[in-house]
């Protein structure tokens, strides 16, 4: 039997972009997606604290050190900048392998989305 675990989480970054005119998705830091163990265009799980969004989507590396996190095509209807979000992918895991499974958990800087 397979079971669905959070994978990764980065933990409470700020938005800063929106961007309606692009074809879809989220872009990230790629430093945080490292951290994360997060890779490009997998589905991530967006849950706006600001206004009780969640949305999914799939991911961009954007440029290191840049603390980038912005929402783009529908998906930046959803955000405004500064709201702070929380990024959660998921995994399908044989039972007892998720039972031993320990996620990456990423914290940033809240006031800048570095690392720490």
């Amino acid at each position: 039997m397979l079971v669905q675990v959070v994978k990764s989480k980065i933990h409470r970054v700020k938005v800063t972009g929106a961007d309606l005119n692009y074809v879809g998705s989220v872009t990230i830091d790629e430093d945080l997606m490292n951290a994360a163990n997060i890779i490009e265009g997998e589905r991530v799980q967006i849950v706006n604290n600001n206004n009780g969004e969640r949305l999914e989507t799939y991911v961009i590396p954007g440029p290191r050190k840049s603390g980038e996190i912005t929402l783009n095509g529908a998906a930046a209807r959803r955000v405004a900048v500064g709201d702070v979000l929380i990024l959660i992918t998921y995994a399908f895991l044989d039972f007892e392998e998720a039972k031993k499974f320990k996620p990456a958990l990423v914290f940033p800087n809240e006031n800048t989305n570095l690392l720490r």
